[in-house]
């Protein structure tokens, strides 16, 4: 008798995509066109693509037919009606403006919140966020467990809000150079590690005392619930979706890359239970993105969106979802590669300073490993350290981030587990070579988000 019982995904292949298959000798080359940045090769180059969960997953056989169902109507279309009362349903908040994507929901709710010399706290900085709020005049805060920039600490909620941090900044600016607390669900930079709840109602009750709002980055709520169901005491039998509805009805506001959690290819947007910020929103849209029943959003994709927020919340959709991440996550383990742990939701991290040792922040180590792996098998992973954490404002001197990462993440519903095999399997023979790899240099460094454009060559 199986000492171990198997899990299958809870769907079936219907459609399949063919990969290219390329050599060594043509992956070198491509590496050196993209100037040693993952996201600068092309598509077809890759083989198995790691680099994002953004947009990259597959939607199912109701997704798909719902995209029949677009009503492009310039105003007033029937697919933003129905996307408003799932965000409702599923995630608790009143008011919905749509946007292209997570984004322009952060630069539209930053610019109406925000006013020239304020501080927003979070749990972690992520890039877009950060930047969207620098630009509005705010400067960012960093309030997270110290737990988080350590990647061998196995706390489960590495993403929950130091409350005294947060104490001490009100202590230090006061409340109303505060315009709102910044939280994820789950933190991507720390590694995909989630918040907890009684973490979360703790934060609730000190915002209530100094009337701040918190404002949720919900790009993965779902995630963040499952990991409170497997981890936090009282939550081990409560669905998936009413653990969703619960963390939302904790917060104020809601921005969404609705590319990861809901299983779509583009779209996002701002939610929120103030009704002058939503107004406001609303009248911002317009300017920015379209009608605000639409924002930057086709019919079609908003009703896409509708039917994937329902199905992001299944316990069976989840645990299959996560599952998988974990499954890659244990082989590297095995081969001993050093990685975050606990294993997060929607990827596995590398540490690349213990992966790389001889290798100073300044060389970037984490951006050399990305570029090592593609070499190795043809698998696009991300750089998630000095590169991504960018540059001072003020002094113009790289961010030195304790955390220096490779990010190998898992689009939902695309990869099978003989994927993630080949992938692990490609890691541990880079691993044994490691001693041999040299580290980059910049040869052009755009002044945003320097991480996406980005070209580098190798140290000689």
């Amino acid at each position: 008798m199986p000492t171990k019982k198997s899990w299958a995904e809870p769907w079936k292949i219907k459609m399949v995509e063919h990969l290219h298959m390329t050599t060594k000798e043509e992956r070198i080359k491509a590496i050196s066109a993209a100037g040693y940045n993952t996201f600068l090769l092309k598509s077809r180059d890759v083989y198995i693509d790691l680099l994002t969960d953004s947009g990259t997953n597959a939607m199912s056989d109701r997704q798909w037919a719902g995209l029949m169902l677009g009503d492009e109507a310039y105003a007033g279309s029937r697919n933003f009606y129905h996307l408003e009362k799932a965000i409702q349903d599923f995630y608790s908040y009143k008011y919905l403006v749509p946007t292209h994507q997570g984004r322009g929901a952060e630069h539209i709710f930053s610019q109406i919140l925000i006013k020239e010399g304020d501080f927003v706290p979070g749990n972690m900085y992520f890039t877009t966020t950060r930047l969207h709020q620098e630009l509005a005049g705010a400067t960012f805060v960093d309030v997270i467990i110290d737990e988080a920039h350590d990647t061998s600490s196995t706390h489960p909620f590495k993403g929950n809000i130091d409350i005294s941090k947060l104490q001490k900044l009100v202590d230090e600016v006061g409340a109303d150079k505060i315009p709102y607390i910044s939280i994820a669900t789950t933190v991507n930079m720390a590694g995909g590690q989630p918040l907890s709840m009684a973490n979360l109602k703790e934060l609730r009750k000190w915002a209530d005392k100094y009337k701040i709002p918190i404002a949720h980055d919900m790009t993965r709520v779902a995630e963040n619930a499952w990991l409170i169901q497997e981890r936090e005491e009282g939550y081990e039998n409560i669905p998936i979706k009413d653990i969703v509805y619960e963390i939302c009805s904790l917060t104020d506001h809601a921005t969404m890359s609705a590319k990861k959690d809901p299983i779509v290819n583009i779209g996002g947007f701002l939610a929120t239970n103030d009704e002058d910020v939503y107004r406001q929103a609303q009248n911002m849209v317009v300017v920015f993105e379209g009608l605000h029943t639409y924002g930057g959003m086709a019919g079609r994709d908003m009703e896409a969106l509708a039917i994937g927020i329902e199905e992001s919340v299944s316990d069976d959709h989840m645990q299959a979802r996560v599952g998988q991440t974990h499954y890659l996550g244990q082989k590297l383990l095995d081969f001993g590669i050093p990685i975050i742990v606990p294993i997060g939701t929607h990827g596995v991290f590398l540490d690349a300073k213990k992966f790389l040792p001889h290798l100073e922040q300044d060389v970037f180590p984490a951006q050399t490993l990305a570029a090592e792996i593609y070499i190795e098998s043809g698998v696009r992973t991300m750089e998630r350290g000095i590169v991504s954490a960018g540059r001072n404002k003020a002094t113009g001197e790289h961010y030195y981030p304790k955390l220096e990462l490779v990010r190998i993440t898992i689009p939902r519903r695309v990869y099978t587990q003989s994927h993630m095999d080949v992938t692990a399997e490609a890691i541990a023979v880079v691993y044994e070579r490691r001693n041999s790899v040299k580290g980059l240099k910049f040869t052009y460094e755009p002044e945003y988000l320097r991480f996406f454009q980005a070209r580098f060559e190798p140290i000689k």
